[in-house]
C-alpha cells in the first residue's frame, strides 16, 4: 500500500490561476510508491504526480506552475515481450530540493534529483538530476547556469 504525506500550508491548485475550474490534480501512489509534498509548497493546477514502488518528494517552499508531471516509473517493460512483466518496470525516487521553482507544463522523471534552489524553464523534460542553484531547461533538460543567490 502506498502512502501520501502533505505537510501544513500545502496549497493543492490555485486560484485565480488557468485551469482553476477544469481540471483535476493527481495524486496516485502504487505498489508500496509514496508521494511527500513538504510544507509551503504551491502546486498550481492541473497536476500529476505518480509514484510507483519509489518516492516523490518534493522540498519546502517550492513553487509549480501549472500542468506539471512527476512521475518514477515507466510502468512498463520495454520490450514486446516484457511490457506487461511488473518485474522488468524502471522505477527511481524523484527528489525535489526546498525551494525550487518550476514552470508551467515541466515533466520530471524517474531517477531525478534536483537540488535546493533549483529553476526549470516552461515546458522542460528533466531527465537527469541537477545540482543546488542550476538553472536549466529544454527537452531534454539542459544546464543553462548557475544561478547566485546574492542577486
Amino acid at each position: 500500500m502506498g502512502q501520501i504525506n502533505i505537510e501544513k500550508n500545502v496549497n493543492l491548485g490555485y486560484f485565480p490561476s488557468p485551469y482553476f475550474y477544469s481540471c483535476y490534480n493527481h495524486i496516485d501512489v502504487r505498489d508500496l510508491g509514496s508521494c511527500t509534498i513538504k510544507k509551503d509548497t504551491y502546486l498550481n493546477n492541473n497536476f500529476s504526480l505518480i509514484s510507483y514502488k519509489h518516492k516523490i518528494i518534493i522540498g519546502k517552499r517550492c513553487l509549480i506552475g501549472t500542468n506539471f508531471s512527476a512521475i518514477n516509473s515507466d510502468f512498463h517493460g520495454i520490450t514486446i515481450n516484457n511490457r506487461n512483466n511488473p518485474e522488468k518496470i524502471l522505477s527511481a525516487d524523484i527528489v525535489i530540493g526546498d525551494d525550487c521553482f518550476i514552470g508551467n507544463n515541466v515533466t520530471i522523471l524517474k531517477g531525478v534529483t534536483l537540488g535546493k534552489g533549483c529553476v526549470i524553464a516552461n515546458s522542460s523534460v528533466v531527465t537527469k538530476s541537477f545540482k543546488d542553484n542550476s538553472l536549466i531547461g529544454g527537452n531534454p533538460a539542459k544546464l543553462i547556469r548557475m544561478i547566485s543567490q546574492e542577486d
